[in-house]
């Protein structure tokens, strides 16, 4: 499929008849500067490209991928945070009405001493 794509469609023998023609109208020394020039537009184009790529996402606001993250932040303060703040209040509670109970007291409270 990509040999297609590249050559249009076009067999073995029709790709030599076609360098055969270039060869004969460039000839062997202007084809190797041919070759620099459409490298060297092929490199413009992209890079003008990509600048107008940066151009558009600088006026969109900045990068897209930032604003979504942005979004995500924005979504947890308002949603989880809350809830995340309830369950740690409940749960320090529950720890400290543990820690009152006489069992865990006695327990984990220092043995007397002993008058020697």
């Amino acid at each position: 499929m990509l040999n297609n794509f590249l050559f249009f469609n076009l067999g073995g023998g029709e790709i030599i008849l076609v360098v055969f023609i270039v060869l004969l109208l460039f000839g062997s020394k202007k084809i190797p500067e041919l070759a620099r020039a459409m490298g060297k537009g092929i490199n413009e184009f992209k890079r003008a490209t990509s600048e107008i790529q940066r151009e558009i996402q600088t006026s969109a606001g900045g990068n897209p991928v930032d604003e979504v993250k942005k979004e995500i932040q924005d979504i947890k303060r308002k949603t989880i945070d809350p809830v995340t703040d309830v369950i740690k209040k409940d749960i320090s509670g529950e720890i400290e009405k543990a820690a009152q109970s006489p069992v865990v007291r006695d327990k984990f409270s220092p043995p007397p001493s002993s008058p020697s």
